[in-house]
């Protein structure tokens, strides 16, 4: 099968306007590398962003080309959006001259662009969001333009062949939106096992009881609930995946913590895994994590996860076994959790243990590319598009429909 992968870069490693792009890449060169091991030729379409050639080898089986659609540089969502009639058309042209068997767009931009492109063509379209609006809004999350994206995404998911949900709490999403359950698959993010696992090198560390946290979106809102866990657990310190906030520094400072309290800095993706073996616990207080890829990379090093989120992470985490749920917005609680953890050895590594069996049972690579591949399966071409019979989803995306789109989306 040949395969496109549109997605707004196909570079893990390169410049991205934000940790949610950046994020996409790597999953979406990961799902690539896996589809072209199990057979398939694959295609990653990215909007050209940087200097960077025509099309390039990303792996055996993987080209990414490097469409031109706007500047030559990163751009936000709010940025992008008015590039996408053109990226749309650019895809249309490419298609035309070697066409794909399907297309699989990854975030709702450039879903659009996808869907804009294959349509004259009649190719089935898979679509993957990474987080909907609807959700965002939901947890309690800051709202972020444009306001119509959740109309938007509502049209998207109704038009594409198929839907692959990061989660089951947006699988249920879908179907509120309307989409049928034939057209909605549940497939979540997968887990590199050969740079994740319990051998290889751990970072160094103090005598303390290590608690690791990474920055999210709201990383005030939710760090802050973690710093007043650390409070009431005296022996503990608090590592942050990130650059350090003033906002919560001072909140250190006035609990007692902020030296018990560490910023790591940016981590470099080969330095990664090695802090994540370093931690007695994954302490995630986020309101929500849409795809739970740090959850499961913790995993599969063998670190068990606390965690107060919903969405992927949910269903990552087996309660009592692989880490805990804990009570959000409430610290105490959260802190009695992680006490009773950190104070029974057997039963922490006991969590580790059938920690690194489930990200190796469930999140392999290999098992999320051939469940994509099942997903894919069910997807049908748009024979309408060469007979001349009305399609009969919601609606057609044309070029005007994309032009509509306001400025001031999230990147």
């Amino acid at each position: 099968m040949r395969i496109a992968l549109v997605a707004r870069c196909g570079d893990p490693l390169g410049l991205h306007p934000g940790p949610g792009s950046a994020a996409e890449a790597a999953r979406v060169s990961s799902l690539a590398q896996t589809l072209a091991g199990l057979g398939h030729r694959v295609t990653v379409y990215a909007r050209r962003d940087s200097a960077q050639p025509a099309a390039t080898i990303a792996a055996p089986g993987v080209t990414v080309e490097h469409v031109t659609a706007g500047p030559p540089a990163p751009l936000d969502a709010a940025q992008l959006a008015r590039y996408l009639p053109t990226f749309g058309r650019r895809l249309a042209q490419i298609w035309r001259r070697n066409p794909p068997d399907l297309v699989h767009a990854h975030f709702w931009t450039t879903a659009l662009a996808g869907l804009a492109g294959a349509q004259e063509l009649g190719l089935p379209v898979a679509v993957t969001f990474g987080s909907l609006a609807a959700a965002e809004h939901r947890h309690g999350l800051p709202v972020r333009p444009p306001e119509d994206r959740a109309p938007l995404e509502t049209g998207i998911a109704r038009l594409a062949d198929m839907v692959l949900a990061s989660s089951t709490e947006e699988f249920a999403d879908l179907g509120r939106l309307g989409v049928p359950r034939t057209r909605a698959r549940m497939v979540p993010c997968g887990v590199d096992l050969e740079q994740f696992s319990p051998e290889g090198p751990a970072a160094e560390r103090t005598a303390r009881h290590r608690l690791l946290a990474a920055q999210p979106p709201a990383a005030a809102r939710s760090i802050a609930e973690a710093l007043a866990a650390l409070a009431l657990v005296p022996d503990a310190e608090l590592v942050v995946m990130g650059d350090p906030e003033p906002d919560l520094l001072r909140r250190a400072e006035r609990l007692g913590v902020r030296d018990r309290l560490v910023f790591t800095g940016p981590v470099a993706p080969d330095d990664l895994a090695p802090l994540l073996r370093s931690a007695d616990l994954l302490v995630s207080t986020a309101p929500f994590e849409p795809v739970g890829m740090m959850a499961v990379q913790a995993m599969a090093c063998g670190t068990p996860v606390v965690t107060t989120a919903a969405g992927a992470e949910r269903d990552a985490v087996v309660d009592m076994t692989t880490g805990l749920y804990a009570p959000s917005g409430n610290p105490a609680g959260l802190a009695g959790w992680i006490r009773q953890l950190l104070s029974n050895r057997m039963r922490l590594e006991a969590c580790g243990i059938a920690a690194a069996d489930r990200a190796r049972s469930r999140y392999s690579w290999e098992r999320i590319g051939r469940e994509t591949l099942a997903a894919y399966a069910c997807c049908t071409r748009r024979e309408d598009a060469a007979s001349g019979v009305e399609d009969p989803r919601p609606h057609r995306v044309e070029a005007r429909d994309v032009r509509q789109i306001p400025a001031g989306a999230p990147a």
